[in-house]
């Protein structure tokens, strides 16, 4: 048996993004898989964090609450180098499952998830707050300090070694999964009652993610415009789910100049049966993201039954694969004419389908805890 500490700092917002699923459904499917390692938790905060309460039930699970201010309780990682987290939990291994910044001592093997680089090859996409963030956190401090550094793509494995001069050996890729409640539904008549709730009984493409710059939205939204032009999608509509980010005011802007404004639906948060009906209902989902190091939306889209355009940047390519129509994001052109060929062509569109479905045969948490504990015995 193994005491393995996991900073769980990351889940104290309660939010859904990428990195709080991740954390949340992998530590679901180990305790699926692994009645022999005890786990604690770690979790600080002034206030109470959120923290999921039937964890806490589970035999051998502990949780090491701290109720310091986080910002203080940073500066100390950061200047003093303490203190060491593990030695309050008598860990044998420390997981975080992402970049921030911890105090450990050297006995105990530290294991980190570095999800993307975004944020040194495009900082233009993160507003001057997120940005100190990352660099507080002393990324490449950790990253060399650590014994194994998870990347959930070969793209970001490659990225990480070459950017910040990480020996290769150190770095694992480990594939994310898809959250199993993402599937096709099955009953039309439930698909078609929600479209008639939703006035969206009109075909419509879909863009689930948050609302900022990395996302590439306002390329969206002018193809949407030129394909609008062309009698044969005169009915179209588009449907963009996400909550609003850093520089959103952009995308909302370049709806307002569209002629076709009223037929762009900002949903904005919707729940994860919301986004599971969209999913199924919608004509085709795109995604034309700039920057991923792994992207959840297309592959769930695709579990869904969606036909997915995408982009060919990134991680994308390896993720996806032919499984979907990959143009470049500079490029509005590539996008419309990938967009004509998914809507206006059946036998293309049912392709797609059949691909995506295959295509997220290859991606479940199962495999990934899998993966992980298999690290867990290594070390």
């Amino acid at each position: 048996m193994k005491k393995i500490l996991i900073d769980a700092r990351v889940l104290g917002r309660g939010k859904t993004s990428g990195i709080e699923e991740y954390t949340r459904l992998l530590i679901e499917y180990l305790f699926e898989i692994d009645s022999e390692n005890e786990y604690t938790f770690f979790t600080n905060g002034l206030r109470e964090p959120f923290f999921p309460s039937q964890w806490e039930k589970k035999e051998k699970v502990k949780r090491l609450k701290w109720r310091l201010p986080n910002k203080f309780l940073n500066l100390s990682f950061l200047v003093a180098r303490m203190p060491n987290v593990d030695a309050y939990a008598r860990a044998d291994i420390v997981f975080s499952p992402n970049i921030n910044i911890l105090s450990t001592s050297k006995k105990t093997k530290r294991i980190i998830t570095f999800h993307d680089l975004s944020f040194i090859h495009f900082p233009e996409f993160y507003m001057l707050r997120s940005r100190f963030w990352f660099w507080f956190q002393s990324y490449r401090r950790q990253a060399l300090k650590a014994d194994r550094i998870i990347a959930d793509s070969d793209f970001t494995a490659m990225d990480i070694e070459n950017t910040l001069s990480i020996p290769r050996e150190k770095i694992v890729t480990v594939h994310c999964g898809i959250n199993p409640f993402y599937k096709k539904i099955e009953e039309k008549e439930l698909i078609s009652d929600f479209r008639k709730t939703c006035k969206l009984e009109a075909p419509f493409l879909l863009f689930v993610g948050v609302l900022e710059p990395r996302k590439n939205i306002p390329s969206i939204i002018r193809s949407f415009s030129i394909l609008k032009e062309k009698p044969q999608f005169s009915d179209l509509k588009l449907v963009i789910v996400g909550r609003k980010g850093w520089l959103y005011d952009t995308i909302f802007r370049e709806a307002k100049s569209s002629r076709f404004e009223n037929d762009i639906v900002f949903w904005g948060n919707a729940s994860f049966e919301e986004i599971r009906f969209l999913y199924n209902a919608c004509e085709a989902f795109i995604y034309p993201s700039f920057f991923e190091g792994f992207g959840f939306p297309p592959l769930e889209a695709q579990a869904c039954g969606a036909p997915v355009i995408s982009s060919n940047r990134s991680s994308i390519p390896e993720i996806l694969g032919s499984s979907a129509l990959l143009t470049d994001p500079w490029k509005i052109g590539e996008q419309v004419s990938a967009l004509e060929s998914v809507i206006g062509n059946s036998s293309m569109r049912g392709m797609l389908i059949k691909k995506g479905f295959e295509n997220v045969k290859r991606f479940s948490w199962h495999k990934t805890a899998e993966k992980m504990l298999s690290l867990f015995k290594t070390l």
